[in-house]
């Protein structure tokens, strides 16, 4: 229970606000998801809501699972529920999913956990009695709390409802043993400052450091996908920024992805790539882009007489950036999309330019990567501060050029072309080939200098005068 000290009206003021949190959140549990914990309850078990759900509703954000924790063993839990069961891999580590009506639930039995030798799942599970000996397994405090909805109990022995108040996230209990029980946990204290926008105790930051120091091998044992989705989810937090600066302080970023090593070593690059990060749309693959865009500059510095210059940063981030996000197991459609930005991020925004070249520029990228390149060179341009004006009105004026050029013509990729391939080897009488994509190409220049050219009449006529000069 949540427990109070001082004088009688400090604990009449500790006591409402307690029992007013408690009142909040009860209308905003599902009814299918109460159901399950009376469905346990009467059959004699215990049963609370536990988990992010419960942190979330304290916070009045929608919960994304929900989780109950009982003193139920599993197969008593299939027992209650035989004709409402999801298939789960989860049951020898205690967990067992109900269809709560439409809403998956998880319930898992009260349990202290082993170290997690391969990085994912603990070596061994005892199933416990006490809710209170499977709070004290879990991370954080925020997420250490447990509720029962009927009785209106809640239990929060590691005082996590003070710690959502003062907007902290603090390991339970020793940090050293949480870290070492699951490496990812080092992730996750960033994770949830970039999501809650909460900042992160110091005794549990330095912990981390220590861990980053002594002992880097130890986020080796965690598997590359758990990884992904912790960083995918800290730089799409609200606050990506104090997730990241925390990464770095710490030297969890260079553990995770060395690529950044040279990057950490120069301060302001590195706080120019979080600070585009902050400033460009919370979408996965901009967020990647943004944080990923100029990696290669370190290794493309060179200065002479006119100043600093990195020629071929972008390229040199390309390749940088395409290891990185394969070491992390990202489809190869996601990284193509985050690639082709980094590749292209340079690319001419000049409003003076001639729509031929424009309509080049859109053909190479595709629309979609050409709005996202847009977005990105904004956010470059916001976190970078020098000449900012200047940049803005170039960038505003390439932008309308672009939208007033989709607007007007539709003629931007070789497959709006009014020919295809199979006319081109029948005109020409060419087997099929580089060389068909090579005329293709050819015809498609011809037509951004005219969009009127792009008719399947003029188009055949070119060929065939090519054929006779040939």
């Amino acid at each position: 229970m949540v427990m109070v000290s001082g004088n009688r009206h400090a604990r009449a003021r500790r006591f409402r606000e307690w029992s007013s949190g408690i009142n909040r959140v009860l209308p905003r549990i599902p009814g299918e998801v109460t159901s399950v914990i009376e469905e346990l309850k009467a059959r004699g078990f215990q049963a609370f809501l536990v988990g992010g759900a419960l942190r979330d509703l304290f916070l009045e954000r929608p919960p994304e699972d929900w989780d109950v924790a009982t003193d139920a063993l599993p197969d008593q839990v299939e027992e209650v529920f035989p004709d409402r069961l999801v298939v789960h891999t989860g049951k020898r580590f205690g967990t067992v999913r109900v269809l709560a009506g439409e809403i998956p639930v998880d319930v898992t039995t009260f349990r202290r956990e082993g170290a997690y030798t391969d990085g994912r799942r603990p070596d061994w599970v005892e199933f416990r009695e006490s809710v209170a000996d499977d709070l004290s397994r879990r991370d954080f405090t925020v997420n250490a709390m447990a509720l029962d909805p009927l009785a209106q109990k809640l239990v929060d022995p590691f005082r996590g409802r003070r710690d959502l108040r003062r907007r902290v996230i603090r390991t339970v209990g020793d940090p050293l043993s949480r870290f070492g029980e699951d490496a990812l946990r080092m992730l996750r204290f960033y994770r949830f400052q970039a999501v809650l926008d909460f900042r992160g105790e110091a005794e549990t930051e330095r912990a981390i450091a220590q861990v980053a120091a002594g002992d880097p091998s130890l986020l080796a044992k965690v598997s590359p996908e758990r990884i992904r989705e912790e960083l995918n989810k800290l730089l799409t937090g609200i606050a990506a920024g104090k997730g990241l600066r925390g990464l770095v302080r710490t030297g969890l970023l260079t553990i995770i992805a060395p690529e950044f090593a040279p990057v950490v070593k120069t301060p302001e690059l590195m706080e120019h790539l979080i600070a585009t990060v902050e400033a460009i749309k919370p979408e996965l693959h901009l967020r990647w882009a943004a944080f990923l865009h100029d990696l290669g500059k370190p290794a493309t510095r060179t200065q002479d007489g006119t100043g600093v210059h990195y020629f071929g940063h972008e390229q040199a981030g390309e390749k940088l950036a395409a290891v990185l996000l394969e070491r992390l197991r990202f489809s190869r459609a996601f990284a193509e999309k985050v690639l082709i930005l980094v590749r292209r991020h340079m690319f001419p925004c000049d409003p003076g330019m001639t729509d031929t070249a424009l309509r080049r520029l859109a053909a190479k990228v595709g629309q979609e990567a050409l709005f996202d390149l847009l977005e990105l060179r904004r956010a470059d341009i916001v976190a970078s501060g020098n000449h900012y004006h200047r940049a803005w009105r170039a960038l505003s004026g390439f932008a309308s050029r672009i939208q007033a050029l989709l607007r007007e013509e539709k003629v931007l990729t070789l497959t709006e072309l009014a020919v295809n391939g199979h006319d081109v080897m029948a005109v020409l009488g060419l087997a099929p080939g580089p060389e068909v994509g090579r005329i293709m190409q050819e015809l498609f220049y011809w037509v951004t200098e005219d969009p009127e050219r792009n008719t399947r009449e003029r188009l055949l006529r070119y060929l065939e005068e090519k054929k006779k000069k040939e």
